[in-house]
C-alpha cells in the first residue's frame, strides 16, 4: 500500500471532495494509480509534485453525461471520425504532467492514434477535454493541459459552460468551438438549461435538430 503520509508534505487547503497534497514524487503518483485500479471513483492529477485527488458527485456524472452525448450526436451528425476516451489518464513522465479528465476526444487527429489507448508519449493529446466543476476548480487541470497541448477545454463551472482554446500565454475564453465552428458557449449553455425539464430521449433529439438546421 502507498504511504502518502511518508513521501508527501501537509495536504495544501482543499474543498469538500478534493485534497491536494504537496511534495509527491512521480513514482509515488504512478504506484498510487497502480493501486487504486482502472474502476477506481476518485480522479488524479499531477503537476510538479502537487497531487489532486476528486471525488465526483452525482450532479457531475450526470452533465458530464449530457456533454458526451451532445460531442457525439455533433460527430455522428457532421460524419467526422472520432475516438471518445472518457476518464483516461494523459502522463508525460518528461514533463511531471499527468491527469484523468472527464471526458476527452481525439477528433482532428484521431488518425494519428493506432487503438483505443492514448500514449502521450508517442501520440497527441485529445483534441477536445470536458472538466465539470461543481464542488472543485479545475486550475490544477488546466495547468497540466496547457503543458499536455490539449487544444480545446469545455469546462462547466458557476452553473454554465465556457469554451476555452490554447494560446500562446494559455486557454482564452472564446466565444465558438475551435473543433465545431458554429457550435457556440451560449447554444451549449441553452440546451443544457432545456435539459432539465426533458428526458434524455427528447434532449438529445432537439440537439440533433439543431445541428441539422445548422447544416441545411
Amino acid at each position: 500500500m502507498v504511504n502518502l503520509s511518508a513521501t508527501a508534505a501537509p495536504a495544501l487547503p482543499s474543498e469538500p471532495h478534493r485534497v491536494l497534497l504537496q511534495g509527491v514524487s512521480w513514482r509515488t503518483y504512478q504506484a498510487l494509480l497502480q493501486e487504486l485500479g482502472e474502476h477506481r471513483a476518485a480522479r488524479l492529477a499531477y503537476a510538479d509534485g502537487i497531487l489532486e485527488i476528486t471525488m465526483p458527485s452525482d450532479r457531475h456524472e450526470t452533465l458530464i453525461k449530457l456533454l458526451e452525448r451532445m460531442v457525439e450526436a455533433l460527430t455522428e451528425e457532421l460524419d467526422l471520425p472520432v475516438k471518445g476516451f472518457r476518464s483516461t489518464m494523459l502522463n508525460r513522465e518528461d514533463l511531471q504532467h499527468g491527469a484523468e479528465p472527464d471526458s476527452c476526444y481525439s477528433i482532428q487527429r484521431v488518425g494519428l492514434i493506432a487503438g483505443r489507448t492514448v500514449n502521450l508519449q508517442v501520440d497527441p493529446a485529445p483534441d477536445l477535454v470536458i472538466e465539470v466543476d461543481i464542488t472543485s476548480p479545475s486550475s490544477l487541470r488546466l495547468q497540466i493541459y496547457q503543458q499536455l497541448g490539449v487544444p480545446e477545454v469545455w469546462q462547466y463551472k458557476n452553473q454554465a459552460i465556457q469554451i476555452l482554446q490554447l494560446a500562446a500565454a494559455g486557454y482564452r475564453v472564446c466565444e465558438f468551438s475551435p473543433t465545431f465552428a458554429f457550435v457556440s458557449a451560449a447554444v451549449l449553455n441553452q440546451f443544457l438549461q432545456q435539459a432539465t425539464a426533458q428526458d434524455d430521449t427528447s434532449f438529445i433529439r432537439s440537439w440533433r435538430s439543431w445541428i441539422r438546421s445548422q447544416q441545411a
